[in-house]
């Protein structure tokens, strides 16, 4: 039998483990952000980490972004290994600098001679009315942009082992987790992200997409929330006799390729779900990508689901409206 303990945790739980782990066997990490300490982090995932690593490791930091993005970056050149929490992810036009033009891009102007290995954690995602300046994903555009590894999971197990090797990588890398999914009741958290999680630190490889639910029809990508809202549509479509395969992204750079098209392959259609903006986004790499290889595979045109064109709406009936869920996903199926 194995040792291995297994419970069920949520992904800020997972989160704050992954992070404690990491701090009691490296004395060179460790947390700055904004409310991070007595208050665990607005959405839990530094929850514990006070009480035992004390405020030199766990530092919470004045509303600057720009000041202790910066200090970070500086940090892990020095050799630390800070992780760094962005609060929401819409924040990042105040300190886009110090994460594009240095966190990302410093290795690389030093000819690998310096290393940044400085994990960005933030939040991302809508669905509570909390409006335009707190509900995008973003994910692309930290995405299209060399020098950083972009991750987000979807669920406990993919969070810990992903965080822990995020800590781990030499790579600044950009931790996307959703607000939706970190299991914060008062956000309406998906009850789904919430899985068995060993008790033993390990590490989910970066840039490895994974297969969640097997089928011979059409082929739904997704990562994060997008994840469950194609699983929710798998069902639907299954009802119909539809077999529908899921994607799992977990990452976006590196992006893994292969996989998605070893899929389409399979399946012959493909349906790519995201909550960012639909234009230039996500969506429309994961397409581009089964194009290029081989445009034969389809049987059909591909579909994307994702965020329409516009700000993101206060007003809840119209948040709503715009956001991606299963039955966009199943009319995207039945458009095809």
């Amino acid at each position: 039998m194995s040792n291995t303990k297994i419970r069920r945790l949520t992904i800020a739980r997972a989160m704050a483990e992954a992070i404690q782990q990491e701090m009691q066997s490296d004395p060179r990490v460790f947390v700055m952000g904004e409310d991070i300490g007595a208050l665990g982090g607005v959405f839990g995932n530094t929850r514990g980490l006070l009480e035992e690593f004390g405020r030199e490791r766990i530092r919470d930091t004045p509303i600057s972004e720009t000041a202790f993005i910066g200090a970070g970056v500086g940090a892990a050149q020095d050799g630390m290994r800070p992780v760094v929490e962005l609060m929401f992810v819409d924040f990042f036009g105040v300190c886009f600098d110090a994460i594009y033009n240095n966190m990302a891009k410093n290795n690389y102007f030093s000819g690998g001679n310096v290393k940044v290995p400085m994990v960005l954690m933030t939040s991302t995602g809508g669905g509570y009315s909390d409006a335009g300046q707190h509900s995008q994903c973003l994910y692309a555009t930290f995405a299209h942009l060399p020098g950083m590894k972009v991750v987000s999971p979807s669920n406990a197990y993919d969070a810990k082992g992903m965080m822990i090797a995020a800590i781990r990588d030499d790579s600044p890398v950009v931790f996307m987790y959703h607000k939706g999914l970190q299991g914060m009741g008062w956000l309406g958290t998906e009850a789904a992200a919430t899985v068995d999680t060993p008790e033993q630190p390990y590490q989910v490889e970066l840039g490895k997409a994974k297969i969640v639910r097997e089928g011979s029809d059409v082929t739904i990508v997704g990562l994060a929330m997008g994840v469950h809202n194609a699983l929710k549509a798998a069902d639907k479509l299954a009802e119909e006799g539809v077999n529908a395969e899921v994607v799992d992204l977990r990452s976006l750079v590196p992006l893994d390729r292969e996989t998605v098209i070893s899929s389409v392959k399979k399946t012959g259609r493909l349906i790519v779900v995201d909550e960012d903006y639909q234009s230039y986004g996500v969506s429309g790499e994961v397409i581009t990508s089964v194009v290029e290889h081989d445009y034969s595979l389809l049987r059909s045109g591909p579909k994307r689901v994702a965020y329409p064109d516009v700000p993101i709406p206060f007003a809840r009936h119209m948040e709503q409206f715009c956001l991606p869920n299963a039955d966009k996903i199943v009319a995207a199926f039945h458009a095809m």
